[in-house]
């Protein structure tokens, strides 16, 4: 069935596992399309109007919207370099994805196959992305007052945990070498296993000191994060 028909035929009823899934993110859609839409990836669709592209543009402002919003009233103190750092750490692919696990977003998917066989339902930037959607389907459903109060909800404690140097770890392991007149960190993928639609990497990062740290996460980019912190602390203390 064409993505278009399924929206048309969806408008007035929800399948079950998305009214479960509105159960997790603790809103009702008024109009089931909205959702239906935002959890939609491109390569189910043939027509960008009836994918979530559109909607994580919309999303990614809507987000960070209600974040500087939200630290501006977490810290009224605050100058803007303490704000920029916390900032960037909530808004961030890796976040956006990680708050796309804790309510399973990727269980409600709908995505081709060729996606679905190549492990689409883990992928970090594909959760990042219909997360930002599905903020978006709230404020086009509901309004911003709708989408601030799921955002706030679903980020939680993180607005008020976010360390004042919230740079992600690859970029403070990189800086951390530079001001000691050192190369740029290298990273070397040591080890790959699991089927070919569900990787896992082991990455090691290296400085030119002989300095090393491995970690494994499915993806590339998880586990080069998880070696630069690692390899961060034990470099710094």
């Amino acid at each position: 069935m064409a993505v278009g028909s399924f929206l048309q035929g969806a408008r007035l009823k929800l399948s079950a596992d998305l009214k479960a899934f509105e159960g997790r993110v603790g809103y009702r859609f008024v109009t089931p399309a909205h959702l239906i839409r935002a959890v939609t990836h491109s390569s189910m669709s043939s027509a960008h109007r009836d994918d979530n592209q559109r909607l994580e543009f919309l999303g990614d402002r809507v987000l960070g919207l209600v974040m500087a919003e939200a630290l501006l009233q977490a810290d009224p103190n605050a100058s803007e370099g303490q704000l920029a750092p916390r900032f960037n750490a909530l808004v961030r692919r890796e976040t956006c994805a990680d708050v796309a696990r804790t309510i399973d977003l990727g269980a409600v998917l709908k995505l081709g196959r060729s996606e679905m066989k190549s492990g689409g339902r883990r992928k970090e930037a594909l959760l990042a992305d219909a997360m930002e959607a599905v903020i978006a389907a709230v404020y086009e459903d509901g309004g911003f007052d709708a989408a601030r109060a799921l955002v706030l909800r679903l980020w939680g404690d993180r607005i008020h945990q976010v360390e004042d140097d919230a740079r992600d770890a690859k970029t403070a392991l990189q800086e951390w070498a530079q001001a000691r007149g050192e190369v740029p960190p290298q990273y070397v993928e040591v080890a790959r296993s699991g089927p070919d639609h569900q990787p896992v990497f082991t990455i090691e990062v290296r400085l030119a000191s002989g300095a090393s740290e491995q970690a494994t996460a499915g993806a590339k980019r998880q586990a080069e994060q998880a070696a630069a912190a690692a390899l961060l602390k034990k470099v710094s203390t």
